[in-house]
């Protein structure tokens, strides 16, 4: 198989992170490689359970509430850009472009997201969609990305974060990104936020213990992947998915239980992994919060929160922030 020189280079960021984490005490592997072919399919599947509330949920906001996010978001800006952080398709975000645009609001949609492929298909399904949508993609990390606009554009920006995806960061992790974003903002951006809400244990932890196995499957193809990309020979059968969530931390974790001592072999890395029975990899973070939680985690970056927009149920909550 031949790569590209970025194509290379994240393989090798891969190869280095699958050996530091399978070698650490104890075992993880990180989520973000989840998102191969394989792991995008079975997420969109995810997406679609019952048991999976969030998507449908921060959906359903944005289907009802759209007009009022859309007066919370444009305050006293005549134009603006609105970057969205990890865009992927865009499904919940399009329900405001086409609002926006049937508004005649002066805005460019920036969306930002690793894959070149993802947006570049993003892109071409919104020309067909949304015509007269002003769309400037960026193939990037997000503060790249925000550091290049920063620099290179003066309209306010409004930033999107959406899906709860701040949750999949450890503790420090969440302070050190609000930290690191506010670092980007001026006096009139704004910052849009999806947080998955604390509710009962149970409607947690079946959305990611799903009765039809999809979660697990999920979770048995990051074992795949490593196969299939460093020539290992590890037998997902041999694992068992595990998931837990603490009511005291708000944590979800996600872990792949080795049910029996064994090695697995990385041929391409010349690399062997003993396992002891039952030992486990930690997979995946999913921090859930409460409102003063979010309320603090803003305060302590220098962000206020000007609206919280909740699903009837309280399950969700997309949260503006402005600039303190």
């Amino acid at each position: 198989m031949t790569y590209t020189q970025d194509e290379k280079k994240q393989r090798n960021q891969f190869a280095t992170d699958v050996v530091k984490g399978l070698t650490s005490h104890p075992k993880k592997l990180s989520s973000k490689y989840f998102y191969d072919g394989t792991g995008s399919k079975l997420f969109r599947q995810i997406m679609d359970l019952p048991e999976y509330y969030l998507t449908r949920t921060e959906t359903e906001i944005f289907r009802t509430q759209c007009r009022e996010i859309i007066y919370s978001l444009l305050g006293q800006a005549t134009a603006f850009n609105l970057i969205d952080l990890g865009a992927g398709d865009a499904t919940k975000t399009r329900l405001l472009l086409r609002e926006l645009l049937q508004q005649k609001i002066d805005f460019t949609y920036v969306p930002v997201d690793i894959s070149a492929d993802a947006l570049e298909h993003l892109q071409t399904e919104l020309q067909t969609e949304l015509p007269h949508l002003q769309v400037r993609p960026l193939a990037s990390e997000y503060f790249a990305a925000l550091d290049w606009l920063t620099k290179k554009e003066t309209n306010p920006k409004v930033v999107f974060f959406l899906g709860s995806n701040i949750g999949n960061f450890e503790t420090k992790a969440i302070n050190h990104f609000t930290q690191k974003l506010r670092q980007y903002l001026q006096a009139q951006d704004k910052v849009f936020i999806g947080f998955d809400l604390q509710k009962d244990p149970h409607v947690i932890r079946q959305a990611y213990d799903d009765a039809a196995g999809i979660t697990a499957a999920f979770n048995y193809n990051l074992l795949h992947r490593i196969n299939q990309e460093f020539a290992a020979d590890f037998n997902p059968e041999y694992f068992k998915h595990f998931a837990e969530y603490n009511p005291v931390t708000g944590n979800m974790k996600s872990y792949l239980l080795s049910t029996r001592a064994q090695k697995i072999y990385l041929a391409d890395l010349d690399q062997e992994i003993a396992f002891q029975a039952w030992e486990a990899i930690h997979t995946e973070t999913s921090h859930k919060f409460t409102l003063p939680e979010i309320e603090q985690l803003g305060n302590s970056v220098g962000l206020k929160i000007n609206q919280v927009f909740t699903d009837p149920k309280h399950y969700f909550a997309d949260v503006l922030f402005e600039v303190i």
